[in-house]
């Protein structure tokens, strides 16, 4: 784990915050994430609630992503918004923790390190990742 905020880091993390503050809906998006390409490009994404199904803010930045026709993705972060209107870093759920290194192996996360932001590994996340026991394509 790394413990220290560089350029590329206050970049996705401020790009993050400044979309879930211009588009937080309790109902619709609670989540935002930036992600960034090989390329140095920044793609966004919000989660989307509806009563019968949620989509993480990670999942539609890794799909715009490649949209923008990234091949590779190294870093993601998602932030949410507190009661007094400003954003913090939210770690990944556990199928974010699956979904983002299925897309993107390589990548990295920033995270709350408890109270400070941490770039982790997918491996950190998920030490021990699901596995089937035999495939069934």
């Amino acid at each position: 784990m790394n413990s220290s905020l560089d350029d590329d880091g206050r970049r996705l993390l401020d790009a993050a915050s400044e979309l879930i503050i211009r588009a937080h809906d309790t109902n619709l998006h609670r989540v935002a994430a930036a992600a960034r390409g090989a390329s140095g490009a920044i793609y966004l994404g919000l989660s989307l609630r509806a009563p019968r199904e949620s989509v993480c803010a990670e999942s539609t930045a890794l799909a715009n992503a490649r949209i923008g026709g990234e091949q590779e993705v190294e870093a993601i972060v998602s932030v949410g918004l507190r009661d007094d209107g400003t954003a913090v870093i939210l770690n990944p759920c556990g199928v974010c923790r699956e979904v983002v290194p299925a897309i993107a192996p390589g990548i990295r996360t920033l995270v709350d390190g408890g109270g400070h932001p941490v770039w982790v590994t997918a491996a950190d996340l998920l030490p021990m990742p699901w596995v089937r026991a035999r495939t069934y394509d």
